[in-house]
């Protein structure tokens, strides 16, 4: 089986070098500075479930195209379309997509783009950052994937790809239920995006205040709220990990998209919160801090468009 993973960052650099690690047949699609890095010195992951080091294969975007069975699509959901643009000359009709990003609503983007029979749903969880030298840092324990056929059913194509995740250091779960878990894993990233953009704050910051713990547990029932009215209902299993994540006193875990907004770059924003947003007002549902939070992050993507 033959992996082309879109971008060595954060995610990609995780998930597609753990499978190298393991053997299997990887290539990078990345773009010139970053295939230059690659090339020069190998992919570099420091972790606590093991450091990688190894030169990899690369290709650099708009190099001539050769087919590819799974296509790992890791990338910020600002430039998706840009990401299909990208692999679209690297599938035939039988490969397949599966998409590593944050919330649910790219799903429709790729089905609409690619086909819906050649997209797997998929929701990662691991703590990651992407240094300055293009060395990967997994940050934390947590390295897990959940992916499976958006109908649910266990594939021939889906379970060989679980095999070859299967080899390596990262804690994988073929799903039936796969919209179900991404959409409780959305439910969890909402409430803390929301929260911790509009405090500037990490958890245990917002928890050491009076109102801190209210205020978030109130976006997390909005966020289940919205859920709930879409056929997506978070389980009780669920919003019990969601509540003791979110709630954990001293705890540094902030939303990537709060560190982006902090640092004065494009957010995930509108993809996370906008989309719940949106889905509240078409079923009447009042969403107040989530509300706030698209208001703050459209104020600042504006004046990051001004510029």
């Amino acid at each position: 089986m033959r992996i082309l993973v879109l971008g060595a960052g954060a995610i990609g650099g995780i998930f597609g070098g753990r499978l190298a690690e393991s053997g299997a047949d990887v290539t990078f699609l990345v773009r010139g500075q970053r295939k230059a890095q690659l090339d020069a010195h190998g992919l570099v992951v420091k972790s606590p479930a093991g450091d990688i080091a190894l030169p990899v294969r690369t290709l650099a975007i708009g190099d001539d195209a050769t087919q590819f069975d799974v296509v790992l699509l890791s990338c910020k959901s600002y430039d998706l379309d840009g990401a299909i643009d990208a692999i679209a000359p690297f599938m035939d009709e039988t490969s397949v997509v599966l998409p590593l990003l944050n919330g649910i609503r790219h799903l429709d983007r790729l089905a609409e783009l690619l086909g819906a029979g050649r997209v797997l749903g998929g929701a990662c969880y691991l703590g990651v950052a992407l240094d300055h030298d293009g060395t990967v840092r997994h940050i934390g324990d947590l390295q897990s994937l959940v992916f499976g056929e958006i109908s649910g059913a266990i594939t021939p194509r889906a379970q060989a790809i679980a095999d070859l995740f299967a080899r390596t250091k990262v804690a994988v779960t073929l799903s039936a239920t796969i919209r179900q878990a991404m959409w409780e894993k959305l439910v969890m990233l909402a409430a803390l995006a929301a929260t911790t953009t509009l405090t500037r704050a990490a958890i245990g910051e917002i928890m050491a205040a009076p109102s801190g713990e209210a205020f978030m547990l109130d976006a997390l029932a909005e966020c289940a709220a919205v859920a709930a009215a879409e056929g997506f209902a978070p389980s009780a299993e669920a919003l019990t990990r969601s509540r003791a994540m979110l709630t954990m006193r001293g705890s540094s875990f902030a939303a990537s998209t709060m560190r982006d907004l902090v640092a004065g770059r494009r957010t995930e924003g509108d993809h996370i919160i906008g989309d719940l947003v949106r889905r509240a007002e078409a079923r009447g549902i009042a969403v107040p801090i989530l509300a706030a939070a698209r208001a703050n992050i459209e104020v600042h993507e504006t004046r990051l468009a001004r510029r």
